[in-house]
């Protein structure tokens, strides 16, 4: 295949992907919208709860992605069988980490309060999590079917799984937060209603599809599902539980410094959390790319054809770059503009949070290249399966470099808000860069030189 043949098939992949991740942000992203017009405090709450589901979410989704390039490579060698023996043990970890996380959500009151936050805002955030928390089961095997049926390139019903959501999302938000068609305005417990019955839906219709659709359902995977296969429910492990450890990683950096925001003031977290919002929908562009990547860099190495490996990460990260330079130019010239669709005309609060909001929006310009890049790389070395390092090197630079300068440019220096966000901007710089490193002169390079 020719490059030009390879950005198209990293497209096909990717497109549906690429949407499949901006419906789910979409769903996040109705629940800060909508609890911006209900009240700041609220949004600053829904906020913080938010980003804690996500945190558990993204553990789990390490065994969701492990499954991806390990479907990618029995697939390419026409192993049906090894197919639904990796799903299949995928949903039953899936199932295990579900239940053993619900009582984090349970106690997340007394979690959010060791870590610094008002006593209010703690109540509230408890208040959604103990709802949304038990949207953790479906959202981590829809997130495992999401990866075997993106490995099998059966993308598109990803897509349209995740609208649906976001759509059935939108509609019970506006039910259920503000009292609309004769229902109770439940406010905070409506948004997490929603929430759950939203990831509940996408799963329904993901599992429907992989069990029923035409070339899919000779897989087989919910057929004599209790019967165990423990050599590969380990294999799966093994390389998933790293995958989980370096997101959270990441996404603990950006936790942690919505924790010093509110250490700062409720203005301060709500402006932090929009912003995070907003760089959520660009990052998402660049997560389907990823994932069209592993599924690429995936079903080559399983072919042993190391020349389409090469030219499968040339491909990938390149879309990538055009992306960033087009959301670049996005954030900088519309930065007001987006920070205010998250808050009420008439709050009183809304000159002061877009204005904060969209001085974060600068600095997040220029981490989106460094952020870019180190995505992309963890999707081509999870390709081909190596996933312990980029790990190692996730934690090094997020919290042993990131946190501490957050910490540092924040509150000794003085920058406030912006200075916790440059040191965002340090840890996301050396992980992009050593994620990049790792893939073309780590085991991906080893194996073209080999051949």
């Amino acid at each position: 295949m020719t490059l030009t043949q390879h950005i198209r098939a990293t497209l096909v992949i990717g497109g549906p992907l690429i949407g499949g991740q901006l419906a789910q942000v979409l769903i996040t992203l109705t629940d800060t919208v909508m609890m911006g017009w209900y009240g700041v405090e609220e949004l600053a709450a829904v906020a913080l709860g938010g980003s804690f589901f996500h945190v558990i979410l993204i553990v789990g989704m390490g065994f969701a992605l492990a499954v991806m390039p390990m479907v990618a490579a029995a697939s390419s060698n026409g192993d049906a069988v090894q197919v639904r023996r990796v799903t299949r043990m995928g949903l039953w970890l899936g199932i295990a980490f579900s239940l053993l996380s619900l009582p984090v959500f349970w106690f997340s009151g007394a979690i959010l309060l060791a870590l610094g936050q008002s006593e209010q805002v703690a109540t509230d955030g408890q208040l959604y999590l103990r709802i949304a928390g038990l949207g953790i089961l479906p959202a981590v095997l829809a997130l495992v079917l999401r990866s075997h049926l993106s490995a099998l390139e059966r993308p598109r019903v990803v897509l349209w799984a995740w609208l649906w959501g976001a759509a059935l999302n939108a509609g019970l938000n506006w039910v259920l937060i503000f009292g609309n068609l004769g229902a109770p305005e439940l406010g905070i417990a409506g948004a997490a209603i929603a929430s759950l019955g939203t990831h509940a839906l996408i799963l329904l219709v993901l599992a429907v599809f992989a069990a029923r659709a035409r070339g899919l359902a000779e897989y087989a995977l919910f057929q004599r599902f209790w019967r165990s296969d423990w050599p590969v429910f380990l294999s799966v492990f093994r390389l998933g539980w790293p995958i989980g450890l370096t997101l959270l990683a990441e996404s603990g950096l950006f936790v942690g410094t919505m924790v010093m925001m509110g250490w700062i003031g409720t203005q301060e977290l709500a402006a932090h959390g929009i912003a995070l919002q907003i760089i959520s929908v660009t990052f998402m562009v660049h997560v389907g790319l990823s994932s069209a990547a592993t599924v690429r860099a995936g079903r080559a190495w399983g072919r042993g054809d190391f020349e389409s490996l090469r030219q499968a990460a040339v491909a990938a990260l390149g879309l990538s770059a055009v992306m960033v330079a087009l959301t670049v130019a996005l954030l900088i010239g519309l930065r007001e503009e987006l920070v205010g669709l998250f808050v009420g005309p008439d709050d009183p609060m809304r000159p002061v949070i877009i204005a904060l909001g969209a001085q974060l929006l600068i600095v997040a310009a220029f981490f989106q290249l460094a952020d870019a890049a180190q995505v992309m790389a963890l999707g081509l070395l999870r390709g081909v399966q190596d996933t312990r390092v980029p790990m190692i090197y996730a934690v090094v630079s997020y919290w042993m470099v990131g946190m501490p300068c957050a910490y540092l440019l924040g509150f000794p220096l003085g920058w406030g808000a912006t200075g916790i966000w440059w040191g965002l901007v340090i840890g996301l710089v050396l992980a992009g860069a050593l994620m990049i490193w790792r893939f073309w002169a780590g085991p991906a390079r080893r194996i073209v030189a080999a051949t």
